[in-house]
């Protein structure tokens, strides 16, 4: 590469090449970056100029990087990496004249009550920021998190990420719950109905709680009707509005829905868990990252306070 080639990198086009890594696919680093995919397009047409090298090959599924940019990938992150932190030490962080893309993963349930709070921040502060709430699904996040691929995340645990630095949002406790029209609503749940009645279940087979709850059943020589599996709560709470399903679900999430869910107690002892605010070491240097997280933990505070008191469950 020429000096006058690299006159030309700019930037956008570095995030464009990291965006297309990491995504492997035009349509998705499109939408990572919140441009359109001509522009994306565009961008890589002139890295291929200026590397001369396609850099990145169309395949059936989306694009596969070339030697040349496998290459250049480690440098390519970590100048980004360094172009951050030097704007991050000289530059006091302002919403109100940032146009960052923060990246934050959890639930769809904190997402129902952290989002509103912090659009209408936003808003009152005419911010260009943009916000991209993706599930937690199989994401390993001690990495997402240490390679700046995600600034936050919202999970709960029954004991504390270990391997992040985390804060506690809220303590709350496991239910049972099916729609208040069910036929076996008015029963006091045994382990026996527990086993009967078919479950839908989030993320089964990747959660510490199902684990924990089979091998409680496993012990009396049960085995429940795991039936179903979805991605959100929005669906869990659908399918329960609608059928004869159950499901073992976090208090609070059951009585947002309270007027269409009833809740009993579970046939067996489960310890209490916590919603946890999680980051990387590295971000307490990352003023962006420290007001993002300062707004979460004032807005889950404000929730906390204002949280339905209904915390009875018969």
């Amino acid at each position: 590469m020429s000096q006058s080639d690299i006159r030309s990198l700019d930037i956008g086009m570095i995030r464009t090449f990291d965006a297309l890594m990491r995504e492997r696919s035009v349509s998705r680093a499109a939408a990572r970056l919140f441009l359109s995919q001509p522009a994306v397009s565009a961008s890589l047409a002139r890295l291929r100029k200026i590397f001369n090298d396609p850099l990145f090959i169309r395949t059936g599924h989306g694009v596969s990087p070339t030697p040349k940019a496998l290459r250049l990938a480690p440098k390519i992150e970590k100048t980004l990496f360094e172009f951050s932190a030097l704007f991050d030490e000289e530059l006091d962080f302002s919403p109100g004249q940032s146009s960052r893309i923060f990246r934050v993963a959890g639930s769809d349930y904190p997402s129902s009550w952290v989002l509103p709070a912090l659009g209408r921040v936003l808003a009152a502060c005419g911010s260009a920021i943009r916000i991209v709430w993706e599930p937690v699904g199989s994401l390993n996040l001690q990495d997402s998190l240490s390679r700046g691929e995600l600034d936050l995340a919202v999970i709960a645990r029954i004991k504390p990420p270990h391997d992040l630095e985390h804060l506690a949002l809220y303590q709350d406790h496991y239910v049972y719950a099916l729609r208040r029209d069910h036929p076996r609503a008015a029963e006091a749940v045994s382990l026996d109905s527990f086993c009967a009645i078919p479950q839908i279940f989030l993320g089964y087979g990747t959660s510490t709680l199902d684990d924990r709850i089979d091998e409680i059943l496993a012990a009396t020589g049960r085995q429940r009707n795991a039936q179903m599996v979805v991605s959100s709560f929005a669906q869990i709470i659908h399918q329960l509005e609608h059928s004869d399903y159950a499901a073992v679900m976090g208090n609070r999430v059951a009585m947002t829905h309270a007027k269409q869910l009833v809740t009993r107690s579970l046939p067996f002892d489960l310890p209490a868990y916590s919603s946890f605010l999680c980051w990387d070491k590295k971000s307490v240097h990352d003023p962006g990252v420290e007001w993002l997280k300062g707004q979460i933990l004032a807005i889950a505070a404000q929730n906390t306070s204002t949280a339905l008191t209904h915390d009875i469950v018969l």
